[in-house]
């Protein structure tokens, strides 16, 4: 997802501090959006850790909120953006390798690697995205089946077809995570208005993650 449109020992000892519990909270002022970060995607995971050690998200904007699709931030351009400045194209000059597989999918509420159109599907190093999607029927999967190539299992239709998400990135962005706890918050935040290219006509920040 560039424009990351849907977008290292040195992390180990930061990570080891988050090892066991693996969550994470993102404060905004419409409330916190909690969330857990998978073990079988440790790259991504031990990336996003160090970053937020770094204090790295806060102040950073959600710069693309779509309703039914998804919400995305970390642009590290988006701190001190201009209102209406065209954001999304910021990040700390490495990828981290994909890792996709078929546990993780893009159900409402995931947590994805936004990235461009790298051959290899490696992501941002910093820009995330949180799937808010919408309701599938065995008809709309199987159109997207056809279209992308990617088959569902039993339990991913299901989900598709009760809490929803978006089929249509499954095998092309890495999930590495869900939200938990406040999908009311990120729906708030879907559904704010915004500008033609998809940026908030108000700024949503990240006030913390930690």
């Amino acid at each position: 997802m560039k424009t990351f449109t849907i977008l290292l020992l040195l992390f180990i000892p930061v990570f080891s501090c988050f090892a066991k519990k693996h969550k994470v909270t993102i404060q905004t002022e419409y409330g916190n959006i909690k969330l857990v970060l998978y073990k079988n995607t440790p790259k991504n995971t031990e990336n996003m850790v160090a970053r937020i050690k770094e204090h790295f998200y806060d102040s950073l904007l959600f710069h693309r909120c779509i309703p039914h699709f998804v919400i995305q931030g970390g642009d590290p351009d988006s701190k001190y953006a201009k209102q209406g400045q065209l954001l999304g194209d910021g990040d700390l000059k490495f990828l981290v390798p994909a890792e996709i597989n078929d546990v993780n999918f893009h159900k409402r509420g995931a947590l994805g690697v936004a990235r461009d159109n790298t051959p290899d599907k490696a992501g941002s190093a910093c820009q995330f995205y949180i799937v808010v999607g919408k309701v599938y029927d065995d008809r709309g999967l199987d159109s997207v089946s056809k279209l992308t190539g990617h088959h569902f299992t039993p339990e991913q239709r299901n989900t598709y077809k009760t809490i929803g998400g978006d089929p249509k990135l499954d095998g092309n962005y890495t999930v590495f995570g869900e939200v938990k706890k406040g999908m009311d918050v990120v729906d708030k935040i879907a559904n704010m208005e915004r500008d033609k290219n998809d940026r908030p006509n108000k700024d949503i920040r990240i006030i913390r993650l930690y």
